[in-house]
């Protein structure tokens, strides 16, 4: 397979408590719509956006999983094939902010060591806040995350945290490259296209992840591509 004709897919997992504003992220950044009424999603939700990063197309498929307990079940058999996870409590949910731990030993345990990042959502919400924003910035350091604040109802930084995903699993997929493009259809996230991206992107020797093979959900067709593609499992 040439090297001008793969597409990058990334399967990221949004992981934390229920009603932190996980199923309203990826709505947000897929859709761009915000809705104020709260619906527990039941097991997981999917949507997807194709977006462009440093020359190559890059699809990114959003997995929103429900944060209640007794979904445990259904959902971790979702974080598996995972290549990048966002771990999310609220500003206004002091409980959802104690359970990141828990969180992210969760999906690691299904997948091993991927590309997180740690978000704070509803700070439009500071007048109600139930922490500091140093215990905040102190779980972050911790953890060894970037952190982001958001506000999905403002559209804060939505757009940032999944913009740094896709930087770190480039990064992560250019860095392990094999030299026979031949096997490089081996590598998670590869699919063949009619595109021609071009591979620019700082190589990170630091950082490798076991790698398994996925079918793409579908082939790009010919012409001219749109920015934005979402679709609803």
């Amino acid at each position: 397979m040439k090297e001008e004709d793969i597409e990058v897919a990334i399967k990221v997992v949004i992981v934390g408590n229920g009603a932190v504003g996980k199923s309203s992220m990826i709505q947000r950044y897929c859709k761009g719509i915000f809705t104020k009424d709260y619906k527990k999603t039941i097991g997981v939700d999917f949507l997807e956006r194709q977006i462009e990063f440093n020359d190559e197309d890059v699809r990114l498929m959003l997995w929103d999983t429900a944060g209640q307990e007794e979904f445990d079940a259904i959902t971790k058999s979702y974080y598996r094939g995972a290549q990048a996870g966002v771990l999310v409590f609220s500003t206004v949910d002091r409980d959802s902010f104690e359970a990141i731990d828990k969180w992210r030993v969760k999906v690691e345990d299904e997948v091993g060591n991927i590309p997180l990042v740690l978000v704070q959502n509803k700070i439009d919400l500071v007048e109600q806040a139930v922490l500091e924003p140093e215990e905040a910035e102190a779980l972050a350091k911790r953890m060894k995350l970037r952190f982001y604040r958001t506000s999905v109802k403002e559209n804060l930084n939505v757009e940032d945290v999944f913009r740094y995903l896709t930087e770190r699993y480039i990064e992560r997929i250019h860095s392990t490259e094999p030299e026979d493009n031949s096997t490089i259809s081996a590598k998670i996230g590869i699919f063949n296209t009619s595109t021609t991206p071009s591979m620019q992107s700082e190589k990170n020797g630091n950082d490798s992840n076991p790698t398994i093979q996925l079918k793409p959900m579908k082939q790009r067709t010919k012409g001219k591509k749109s920015a934005l593609k979402c679709s609803l499992l």
